[in-house]
């Protein structure tokens, strides 16, 4: 079976929906294609499916004006400007826009994997939706559960499982939680706010060992040679570009596919955004990035502006953690914590870097009382890194310093904004 289509989109999360569907508005039909058997899924929610406070079908994605096909991309015909599919399909296109996204990185443990290649019963990556729904099935209360990686997939687990009722141990190999964002003041207190929800938090910690029985996960081994016992394993460390498609197909590859400015791989019928997509050394797996980068490509692709040029995005990475609040446990709004506000309830941003250097100017407001933290580093007369945990409403006024990379107005208005952040 073949089919053509002027614009063909491999992958169907943020990225690829977003440019289907702009591409719509500007009308150019798209075909996606997409290998999941759920609809198009707003990735970034899942921990809260997770902890039972969405369902599936709340972070579906804003539709497309044609459904998305689903089918499982085997290879790229460069010279004919085909790609195969596993069902036999094949599938024509003018421009071919890789949105493949990223895969789990899957640690190095000893007994993870059995003769087949498959990880044991209880022991899941947390990446896609059936991951989600596989985790959510096999969690209880009282389940024993450790989750592999202390950054920002791993946090979101963990806490995901703790609103679920589950028995949770966090191993980190670095000495703080989320140490890519935060600095140690910061990832202290998202460090107190998990511990406060009943996880156990370990850092500078490595898990060299998986043990199973039966099939099944029985236990752990860290590095020091302590064992713990769980029902549960979650892997979450880190993701990698879904590169495959392209090395094979002899597109440029180093972390990620290589494109410029316009999103062009190196071929010149071959665009890619999102994940999967390096641009000028940086592979951001980051949902405002692919944002961006699927408004310029459709733009480019409908020659509404040929001028439109992807030159990057300064991100902010923004995670709110509620706990409580699985069916029958505990946890409201109500409840509070001298240490952390709302029980269980902990914002935070973060943006750029927020180490500093010698002659750069900080300022930094600290409530133990409250559990808030803001930090804002300015280097040269520019916000360039910062860090804000609390009860932050919105970060709009600090997010547009960053954003913006131009010099500060005259008047130190940095106090103005980390007290007054609410403002948009």
């Amino acid at each position: 079976m073949t089919s053509d289509a002027h614009v063909v989109v491999i992958g169907a999360g943020i990225a690829g929906v977003a440019l289907a569907r702009r591409l719509g508005e500007l009308g150019v039909p798209a075909l996606v294609v997409g290998e999941e058997e759920h609809p198009p899924y707003n990735r970034v929610l899942l921990a809260e499916v997770l902890a039972g406070r969405y369902a599936p079908e709340v972070i579906a994605l804003p539709g497309t004006a044609t459904e998305p096909v689903r089918a499982r991309v085997t290879g790229i015909d460069r010279a004919a400007r085909r790609v195969r599919c596993a069902d036999g399909t094949e599938i024509g296109y003018g421009t071919l826009v890789l949105a493949t996204g990223s895969n789990p990185v899957l640690p190095p443990l000893r007994g993870l994997f059995g003769a087949d290649r498959r990880l044991p019963e209880g022991v899941h990556a947390f990446r896609t939706m059936d991951d989600c729904l596989g985790l959510a099935r096999a969690v209880r209360p009282g389940a024993r559960a450790v989750v592999v990686g202390g950054g920002l997939l791993g946090v979101s687990a963990a806490r995901a499982l703790a609103a679920r009722g589950a028995q949770v141990v966090l191993a980190q190999q670095s000495e703080r939680l989320m140490e890519r964002q935060l600095d140690p003041v910061s990832s202290g207190l998202v460090r107190r706010h998990l511990t406060g929800l009943g996880v156990e938090v370990h850092t500078e910690t490595r898990v060299r060992d998986v043990r199973c029985a039966g099939g099944a996960v029985r236990s752990v081994e860290l590095a020091d040679g302590y064992r713990l016992d769980t029902d549960l394993v979650v892997l979450a460390c880190g993701v990698r570009p879904r590169t495959g498609l392209a090395e094979e197909a002899g597109l440029a590859v180093r972390t990620g596919v290589l494109v410029d400015d316009e999103l062009r791989t190196s071929d010149p019928y071959i665009r890619a955004i999102g994940d999967c997509a390096q641009h000028d050394g940086t592979v951001y797996g980051l949902a405002a990035p692919a944002l961006e980068q699927a408004g310029v490509l459709a733009t480019l692709l409908a020659d509404g502006d040929a001028a439109a040029r992807y030159t990057g995005t300064r991100a902010l990475t923004r995670l709110t953690l509620t706990g409580g609040g699985f069916p029958g446990g505990g946890g409201t709004p109500a409840d509070t914590d001298a240490d952390a506000g709302p029980r269980g309830f902990l914002d935070l941003a973060a943006f750029g870097d927020p180490e500093t250097r010698p002659g750069d100017d900080v300022v930094q407001l600290a409530d133990a009382t409250r559990g808030t933290y803001r930090k804002v580093v300015v280097r040269e007369d520019r916000v360039v890194g910062g860090v804000l945990v609390g009860e932050l409403g919105t970060v709009g006024a600090l997010a547009r310093a960053w954003e913006a990379a131009e010099p500060l107005p005259d008047g130190g208005p940095l106090l103005h904004l980390l007290t007054n952040d609410g403002g948009s």
